[in-house]
């Protein structure tokens, strides 16, 4: 079934698609009226629709009952923090952590990171439309939020953080005293030292894969399907 974003799905009523959204129903898909679509607000809901009328400048759909998203939400309350990577790189780990259930996802700028600070603020919105689009392809309702750009020390100050280094951590613990976890990717150089020290500082959790040397978009990607598998939902 094909899905529509709206900020104004309502049961039992008809609405109008905002402009994007209908164009592509209109344009690109070319559905007719009396279509079966679904709708979804971005927070978790997501309803039954018809398409009620398609006009030059508007579409209007008619929403019916309530249904359950095609991709659950997980338990597992994740932030997902990554050091920001040149390139489409970057683009790849948004994407994939909209399919593992991250629910909220912070570019930082570390020590050694390759992008500055205002390079990596020009991509801001570019990471906001991949997680959109991700979340209606891969079914679910809720668009996972991506945060303003921010350094190490603002993230560390969350509760209940776990960065993963290449060096001086521990295992992967067995069970965690939370469903609200941030987990802290770093650069493809791997963390300062000062960064390490200022991670144990604040009490954040380090953690270390056995001598494995990842990439640091296959770390983001495969660390983040481990701990859902653990700790989340994909079991």
């Amino acid at each position: 079934m094909r899905r529509f974003y709206t900020d104004k799905a309502v049961e039992n009523t008809t609405i109008e698609l905002d402009d994007g959204e209908a164009r592509h129903l209109r344009d690109v898909l070319r559905l007719s009226v009396g279509d079966e679509i679904s709708v979804f607000d971005g927070l978790g809901r997501e309803m039954q629709a018809t398409v009620a009328s398609i006009e030059k400048r508007s579409v209007r759909v008619s929403v019916g009952k309530h249904i359950t998203p095609a991709s659950p939400e997980s338990p597992l309350r994740l932030t997902v923090a990554s050091a920001v990577l040149p390139g489409d790189k970057y683009d790849l780990i948004v994407q994939k952590m909209v399919e593992l259930g991250a629910i909220r996802f912070v570019p930082l700028v570390t020590v050694r990171t390759e992008v500055s600070l205002k390079a990596a603020s020009q991509r801001l919105e570019r990471w906001r439309r991949i997680a959109f689009e991700a979340s209606k392809q891969c079914g679910r309702a809720f668009v996972m939020q991506i945060a303003e750009i921010a350094l190490l020390e603002t993230v560390l100050d969350s509760p209940n953080v776990m960065m993963f280094s290449e060096r001086d951590g521990s295992d992967l613990p067995e069970e965690i005293d939370s469903r609200v976890l941030t987990v802290v990717f770093g650069p493809k150089g791997g963390w300062d030292d000062e960064e390490l020290k200022a991670a144990r500082d604040l009490g954040a959790a380090i953690v270390t894969f056995g001598g494995r040397i990842l990439r640091a978009e296959t770390a983001a990607i495969g660390i983040t399907a481990i701990l859902q598998n653990r700790f989340g939902d994909m079991n």
